[in-house]
């Protein structure tokens, strides 16, 4: 039984270190990767679905026929993720027929 409450114990402390700790940033896209040309971590992004300025190393990021998008928020992403052509079709609008 004490097995049992220990594995327990590392399982509830492993869990809010990955939720709110250190791996939520691995989870969220700033795992220390620096995506962005030249490493200039003040690149910034414009989020496809609601157009909010996001930094290179802030907001979530996704691959999207080789080409990296940055969202501000989950809710955008997921938007993003159900209709992609959707707001790709608005920023190549927007932007003046370049993406």
């Amino acid at each position: 039984m004490e097995g049992l409450g220990s594995f327990l114990l590392f399982a509830a402390f492993f869990y809010f270190m990955m939720r709110f700790g250190c791996g939520a940033h691995m989870m969220h896209g700033h795992g220390g990767h620096k995506q962005s040309h030249g490493n200039n971590s003040d690149a910034k992004h414009h989020d496809p679905v609601c157009g909010m300025e996001v930094k290179m190393d802030k907001g979530y990021g996704k691959m999207h026929e080789g080409t990296l998008y940055r969202f501000c928020s989950r809710n955008c992403l997921d938007k993003f993720d159900t209709e992609p052509e959707r707001y790709l079709k608005q920023l190549t609008e927007e932007s003046g027929g370049e993406r």
